[in-house]
């Protein structure tokens, strides 16, 4: 949230001072930015009447002079030369370029000699030296951290099924920019075939975005309920004000008509996805992997669940995945059965998938301790837990990043597993930790971030990644370095 936050803060500087009718001009990346940060209606209030990508916008040749064009790109080579074809032969009354990273001297030249014509009212470049105050946001006496991690240390994480709303979604449907696409698993209307789940928009999402499954369904039976009731009244039009009352909330009751019926349609959805695979089922197996001891017991519990007609090829292979990671060193004869069991029971199985996961995320390539087996506190802290019970059985895991940012808060970071680059000697304690995981983050790490900063420790956590992760997208690359591998190595 606290880099959405800057993001609509850059934005809003873009849009404030430039008066009149809008076109905001994007590329495939700032696109992404405007769209988490921003939403039509907002974009409409800031006089932006049109959206449109740099590259089609080359291909019309219609004049709209009434408009003022807002550019917002990456500096790179291709969208220089766009603007600048753009330029020679320009079609807007002004144009404003703005760039999400600084401009090359030689770049700014290109533009320059372009602009024969003379409209180009603004470039912002050279935002460190010339902008100094731009991503001046919020100052700290102390000088945050940056703690880089690989997510080879957490291959778990994405692999396992989600039960709460946010990470759901993400792992049964999919969120893309903040954008649910539900074309693929069903017909529906044409409004509800793309959803927006932003919890700056959406004040349900974001009550509920970080909530179990099981209650979700009770929250929304009781917006439904309470939506019924705002619909009867509605009914009960009699005089010439109520009418004009309820012209007046009319924008607010369609506003609210459609959030019951997005999040309707998605819990909808995610339960019958939970059905036809069984996932109440796999996701326990998957629990008990993740968290908890007991090599045969898990080994029968995972032939089980190969052997079962209503588990999906996805589930089986995560299956596997998750016991190799936990058990391949106890257990190399059974692990080869489920190999073997896996290959003949799912025919889109990849063969060497789950082997060229453990050469990548294994014991050995693994930084910290991954199932708190390593260290004797964490030893003691399960074993804790284990007698206590848990309250859910199907969120029981929590991340790897969760215990580095309760070392973080405890100050016993290990410096032998994370070191330190150049000189970290700092006065004070740490304020802000800006934490990157590298190959890609998933929502429960970033649920398990939102619950830390809430906990008044005095240190804000905030989470980045290359990605987004999902079990599918997560599978999806680390097949694609598994063939990078072997083109590089020349093995077929």
């Amino acid at each position: 949230m606290v880099l959405v936050n800057a993001a609509r803060d850059y934005i809003n500087r873009i849009l404030q001072d430039i008066s009149g009718m809008k076109i905001l001009i994007l590329d495939s990346a700032t696109v992404s930015i405007v769209s988490v940060a921003y939403s039509q209606s907002e974009l409409l209030q800031k006089e932006v009447f049109l959206v449109e990508f740099v590259d089609s916008i080359s291909m019309s040749k219609e004049p709209m002079s009434h408009l003022k064009a807002v550019y917002f790109l990456r500096p790179t080579s291709e969208n220089i030369q766009l603007m600048r074809r753009q330029l020679a032969k320009p079609r807007f009354g002004e144009y404003h370029l703005f760039f999400s990273n600084m401009l090359k001297d030689t770049q700014l030249h290109i533009l320059a000699d372009s602009d024969e014509h003379e409209i180009v009212r603004q470039v912002q470049k050279l935002m460190y030296q010339q902008e100094s105050g731009l991503f001046d946001f919020r100052r700290t006496e102390v000088t945050p951290l940056l703690l880089v991690i690989d997510r080879r240390d957490d291959p778990v994480a994405p692999l396992l099924n989600q039960w709460t709303y946010q990470a759901m979604v993400h792992e049964l449907i999919g969120i893309q920019d903040n954008k649910v696409d539900l074309r693929n698993i069903g017909k529906f209307p044409k409004d509800q075939q793309e959803v927006v789940l932003s919890s700056e928009q959406d004040a349900f999402f974001k009550a509920n975005m970080y909530e179990n499954f099981g209650d979700i369904g009770m929250n929304i039976k009781r917006m439904v309920d309470d939506f019924q009731q705002i619909a009867k009244s509605n009914q009960n039009i009699q005089t010439v004000e109520d009418m004009a009352k309820f012209v007046d909330n009319y924008p607010q009751y369609r506003k609210m008509h459609g959030n019951v019926s997005k999040h309707v349609t998605l819990v909808t959805e995610m339960s019958k996805i939970v059905e036809e695979r069984k996932l109440m089922l796999v996701s326990e197996v998957e629990q008990e992997l993740a968290c908890n001891g007991g090599q045969g017991a898990a080994f029968e519990a995972v032939t089980n669940l190969l052997n079962n007609d209503s588990v999906s090829d996805i589930d089986r292979l995560r299956l596997v995945m998750l016991y190799a990671l936990r058990y391949e060193k106890e257990s190399p004869v059974q692990l080869m059965q489920l190999f073997n069991k896996l290959a003949s029971r799912s025919p889109k199985y990849k063969p060497g998938l789950v082997q060229f996961l453990l050469k990548q995320a294994g014991v050995d390539k693994r930084t910290g301790d991954l199932y708190g087996n390593r260290d004797l506190l964490n030893i003691a802290r399960n074993m804790a837990r284990g007698l206590k019970g848990v309250e859910n059985v199907y969120t029981q895991h929590q991340p790897l990043l969760f215990h580095i940012m309760e070392s973080i808060t405890k100050g016993r970071l290990k410096d032998v597993d994370y070191p330190f680059v150049g000189n970290h000697f700092q006065q004070g304690r740490l304020q802000e930790v800006v934490i990157f995981i590298v190959g890609g983050t998933t929502y429960e790490e970033s649920r398990a971030v939102a619950l830390q900063n809430t906990t008044n420790s005095g240190i804000r956590f905030i989470l980045g990644g290359s990605a987004v992760l999902n079990s599918k997208r997560f599978l999806k690359d680390l097949e694609e370095a598994q063939r990078i591998a072997r083109t590089t190595t020349g093995l077929v």
